[in-house]
């Protein structure tokens, strides 16, 4: 992974990503007070385990329109973002099918149930300019989707079907997770049908550069194209993350696969289901790391905080004095090493919450509450 951290973004971007369009399942999860009851930890298999969560973990299909001319991998739409579409929606590229001016691109993925009322939870990669979302479940049924709200920040998204009484799974604490755990992978890979994975958990606290709030938990359980938007289940039968991504140089499983954490996705979740969007907080400036000659100019032993490099006008880092060049330590009681730490920090808390910010202002400590604005869309900004 540190070599991956060190890999030009455009090499990065060329790598598989295990999506919605292209062959594949998502799976539907549940909150974590209104999911099943968890099983005990279970020895020699998961048969038990996996009659009780297979229930709740659905096909998701999707269909997207595509403007501009006839859709086949020789004749796009002038000006089609190939790379993105790959990086995207993996490699190759999904079947598609053109008529007449414009065509259509069929998709499948994974999620999962996490109210009996038909709320689903999957990736927001796997829904992200759907025209049509359906959802398939194990018995057969098959219902329309539709999307109440996604955050490409984290990756998640909420679906609703029109159903009831169905089997939902619960979260379970992401947070408690130990390398070496072993873990259960639910989904549609590759169009086969629901299959089940299984493996440990190889690290925790990944960053793949993919956007401001990475912190994926890492497993050597098979993951493909189409397990996009599954759960990763602990030995109880709880979700404690939802694969997300592999890398690959083939677009196949090599066991490097990526679920986002369990705890973030229920506070997304949350977010998504009450009004179908997102709040985050927001401070308005540009932050770059310290460098080694800074910190060894401050008499640090190592670099550490994060330098602000910009204050952006009426916004409310300006309005309580901060400045370009203050080196930010903490946000209340949450020490930042590194400028993710501090967007992460920040974007915790809602609009309108008053933090307070321990920082260095040549050389001297100081302190300074702000009141938090609205976070519109994710950037590398605080």
């Amino acid at each position: 992974m540190d070599t991956l951290k060190r890999t030009p973004a455009r090499f990065v971007s060329a790598l598989a990503v295990a999506t919605a369009l292209g062959i594949g399942g998502i799976t539907a999860i549940g909150h974590g007070a209104g999911g099943a009851m968890a099983a005990a930890p279970v020895t020699g298999g998961y048969v038990d385990l996996v009659k009780q969560v297979s229930p709740a973990v659905v096909m998701i299909e999707v269909t997207k329109q595509v403007q501009g001319g006839n859709v086949s991998m020789g004749n796009m739409p002038q000006g089609f973002p190939f790379q993105d579409f790959q990086r995207r929606f993996g490699m190759p590229f999904p079947d598609m099918q053109g008529d007449g001016p414009g065509g259509m691109i069929k998709g499948a993925g994974t999620g999962f149930i996490i109210s009996t009322d038909g709320e689903i939870v999957t990736n927001a990669h796997v829904v992200d300019g759907a025209e049509t979302v359906s959802v398939t479940l194990t018995d057969g049924r098959s219902f329309d989707a539709k999307v109440i709200g996604a955050d490409p920040a984290t990756d998640v998204a909420v679906l609703k079907i029109d159903a009831d009484n169905l089997t939902t799974v619960g979260f379970g604490d992401s947070d408690a997770l130990q390398v070496g755990e072993n873990v259960v992978a639910v989904g549609n890979p590759l169009g086969v049908g629901q299959s089940v994975t299984t493996g440990i958990v190889s690290a925790i606290g990944r960053d793949l550069n993919s956007g401001p709030f990475d912190n994926f938990i890492q497993t050597d359980a098979a993951i493909n194209k189409g397990n996009s938007g599954g759960p990763l289940f602990n030995e109880h039968g709880q979700v404690i993350g939802m694969n997300t991504a592999i890398i690959s140089p083939n677009g196949g499983s090599v066991g490097l696969g990526f679920a986002v954490p369990s705890d973030m996705v229920k506070t997304v979740v949350a977010d998504l289901t009450d009004d179908g969007t997102i709040e985050r907080g927001w401070l308005g400036v540009q932050i770059q790391p310290v460098s080694d000659e800074v910190a060894a100019a401050l008499g640090m032993d190592a670099p550490s905080g994060v330098m602000i490099a910009g204050v952006q006008p009426d916004t409310p880092a300006e309005k309580v004095g901060l400045k370009k060049g203050d080196i930010v330590l903490s946000v209340d009681t949450t020490k930042v090493g590194n400028p993710r730490d501090l967007t992460r920090a920040i974007a915790g808390d809602a609009p309108g919450t008053t933090v307070t910010l321990t920082f260095l202002r040549g050389g001297k400590e100081m302190t300074q509450a702000v009141t938090l604005g609205s976070r519109e869309a994710p950037s590398a900004k605080g």
